[in-house]
């Protein structure tokens, strides 16, 4: 059995052992962007100073509308707990983009683009830097990292096998990562004690991972836990509110919403909708609804959160789960260098191996 799991941890680690460092490293540089990114274009995100009044969501909206191009929409506000942070007006295209207002000045503060480190990184660790066929044909970047990705699987299962100890004297040698006997000897240990010790995380890193890389593994995933896969696997997604109606109604909305919560991350707000995404720790993506009446602001229905369906969380678990930021910064920094650890697995593993091969051939 440790036979065949030891050329199945070999074999399987050499052709795909580059492209799992290149996914672990890009991986890790991605968990705190929003931190960093905040911090390198803080006249962005931030006010200069809170005031003590803030203009109206029609007046942020009359501040946009004559930057967006003819194809764009406005979908929304969002507005945080946070006093200091702007207004974001969220844009219908590209994907992801918005504008940021002060809330207290209406001064439009800009229109800020992903960094280039991090849409490298992003581009890395999904598709290697490829970009999707134009013709819809093989899209490789994306699956050869889904491929290396599901051997990972395999090769974190029989490292485990391979790792468990037949002694106690065995047992506490590769438990420990010893600094004073040799480069040889740390890079051993590193590798086979911070493997044993990174396991669980970087096996849920890829389990969760698999979802964005195939339809089949996402498909089954949820029919595991028991949600319906004919919604999921289309993907359908919600219309865009479009700036089609009035703000003004809004306001009346947004302040009866506001007054239901002591605590909240932030409100995203459209013209006949509200959404209330919630603090704390747990799913980041779980938020409340809200809709109203456009002429009188009047709540006219609520779903919540705590009700809602079991495809609907699993969701944002799934994503949480992958990027560690269900516990707040604690589990993200675990999953930082867990992530970090992976990258340099397969890079000592060559290592080992390849001083093996060589020495065997001295010999």
């Amino acid at each position: 059995m440790r036979t065949i799991m030891k050329q199945l941890h070999l074999w399987l680690s050499l052709p795909v052992g580059l492209v799992i460092s290149i996914t672990c490293f890009s991986g890790a540089m991605l968990i705190f962007e929003r931190e960093i990114t905040e911090s390198v274009q803080r006249e962005y995100y931030f006010v200069e100073e809170v005031g003590t009044q803030r203009i109206s969501f029609e007046d942020a909206i009359a501040a946009v509308e004559p930057m967006l191009d003819a194809e764009q929409r406005i979908t929304g506000i969002t507005t945080s707990s946070d006093l200091e942070r702007a207004w974001k007006v969220n844009l219908s295209s590209p994907k992801g983009a918005a504008v940021y207002v002060d809330q207290y000045s209406g001064e439009v503060l800009g229109a800020p683009e992903r960094l280039p480190l991090f849409s490298t990184m992003f581009r890395l660790h999904r598709w290697l830097m490829d970009s999707r066929p134009a013709d819809g044909g093989v899209f490789w970047g994306k699956v050869i990292v889904g491929i290396s990705t599901l051997a990972l699987v395999v090769i974190i299962l029989s490292g485990v096998v391979l790792w468990i100890p037949k002694s106690v004297k065995m047992w506490k040698n590769r438990s420990q990562i010893s600094l004073r006997k040799g480069w040889r000897r740390f890079l051993y240990d590193l590798h086979v004690a911070g493997g044993i010790y990174a396991t669980l995380l970087i096996l849920t890193m890829a389990l969760t991972g698999l979802t964005w890389s195939f339809e089949w593994y996402r498909n089954g995933l949820y029919r595991l836990f028991g949600v319906d896969t004919t919604a999921t696997s289309s993907h359908s997604a919600a219309p865009r509110a479009q700036r089609d109606g009035s703000y003004s109604a809004s306001e009346i909305a947004f302040e009866d919403v506001v007054a239901r919560y002591d605590e909240y991350n932030n409100i995203v707000i459209s013209p006949t909708s509200i959404a209330v995404n919630l603090s704390g720790f747990g799913n980041p993506r779980a938020a409340d609804k809200y809709s109203f009446d456009a002429s009188t602001g009047a709540i006219t229905s609520a779903e919540m959160y705590a009700n809602a369906s079991r495809q609907q969380k699993m969701r944002g678990w799934i994503y949480a789960l992958h990027v560690g930021n269900f516990g707040g910064y604690i589990t993200r920094v675990l999953w930082f260098l867990a992530a970090l650890l992976g990258a340099t697995l397969p890079l000592t593993g060559y290592y080992l191996w390849i001083k093996r091969t060589f020495a065997g051939r001295k010999k």
